[in-house]
């Protein structure tokens, strides 16, 4: 396949061209997940730069997820390392990690009781300045974060659910063993967002690195809600996947 000539009719910096057209060529599916770019040398030659430009434009994707650089191999469009099924069925992360046989570990990062906030407690259905824990964990896979969880979690509908060790058990789990009652039901919203410094340095990645923000509320069997927060997953690392049937 040829590849077109360099769009050079732009005010910005000649590297952020070189970015664009190899972030189409990506996008495009011209160039597929965990195949091989043409080398530096050879993309200056096809495109009629400067080594150096093809250099600031791969960094600029390697820091965006869209590229990964391996020594001595050359430079791969990203592989994610964990798909997300989406499904009717409600299962937790680690739950569908565990069924996909993936041998995750977990690491807390913060896990504390606090008072409510007046958009926790209306999410939780719970008083104002009533207490409730405050959990934050990344999940990481073959040593690399593939997300960063924050939760808020009624105490009262899981009386010593801030007694559990979460490295070692789930949330779902553990709020089914100290409520006494099953999960119900979950309410999800998917948003596309930049890292941030925070989730950045929790994934792992650049500030400015495209992430996927799900926000969700999850009720127990009797409808109370239990947990109310946010996941963020790395676009370099993740994807979600869906099976459909036209009936």
């Amino acid at each position: 396949m040829s590849i077109p000539e360099l769009n050079r009719n732009t005010s910005g910096p000649l590297h952020a061209s070189v970015a664009d057209f190899v972030r189409e060529r990506v996008y495009s599916k011209q160039w597929g997940v965990g195949e091989a770019l043409p080398s530096e040398h050879e993309l200056a030659a096809l495109l009629g730069v400067a080594r150096g430009t093809v250099q600031k434009a791969i960094r600029t994707l390697v820091d965006e997820g869209l590229l990964v650089q391996q020594q001595g191999r050359g430079t791969f469009v990203t592989q994610p390392l964990m798909a997300r099924p989406s499904s009717t069925r409600l299962l937790s992360f680690a739950e569908s990690m565990d069924e996909q046989d993936l041998h995750y570990t977990t690491h807390v990062v913060e896990q504390r009781v606090e008072p409510s906030t007046k958009a926790c407690a209306t999410s939780l259905g719970i008083a104002v300045g009533s207490d409730h824990l405050f959990l934050a964990r990344v999940r990481l896979l073959r040593n690399q974060p593939v997300m960063f969880i924050e939760s808020h979690l009624n105490l009262d509908a899981c009386p010593g659910l801030d007694d559990v060790d979460f490295t070692n058990e789930g949330v779902f789990a553990a709020v089914e063993r100290t409520s006494g009652k099953r999960v119900g039901r979950c309410e999800m919203s998917y948003s596309a967002r930049v890292a941030g410094r925070t989730r950045g340095h929790w994934l792992s990645c650049d500030e400015h690195a495209p992430v996927l923000n799900l926000d969700q509320l999850v009720r127990l069997e009797d409808d109370t809600p239990f947990e109310w927060g946010s996941v963020w997953l790395p676009a370099n690392r993740c994807v979600i996947l869906s099976d459909s049937t036209r009936m």
